[in-house]
């Protein structure tokens, strides 16, 4: 009966740390099965990810602002006021 007894309190203990890890260590651990969810893709091809073949591209590039249209009468004022001190 005591080895039983053993056996119940080990299983227990060994099933509380794995629960303790992955509850401690979960972020890294569902990057890292993330990664190998990713790299078991059959249907993935790492040649898709190139966004672009030269490379003196940069690595990071800067975020593309759209093109904002200024009114005529807009840009008079803005140049007007930045004149004079006062805004007259």
């Amino acid at each position: 009966m005591a080895a039983i007894t053993s056996a119940v309190i080990a299983i227990a203990g060994v099933v509380l740390g794995w629960i303790a890890i992955e509850i401690a260590c979960k972020p890294c651990l569902e990057k890292g099965r993330e990664a190998i969810d990713h790299s078991l893709n059959p249907n993935y091809d790492p040649d898709d990810d190139v966004q672009s073949n030269n490379i003196r591209a940069p690595l990071n590039p800067d975020p593309i602002i759209p093109n904002t249209v200024v009114n005529e009468s807009d840009s008079k004022a803005t140049a007007a006021s930045s004149i004079s001190p006062s805004g007259q």
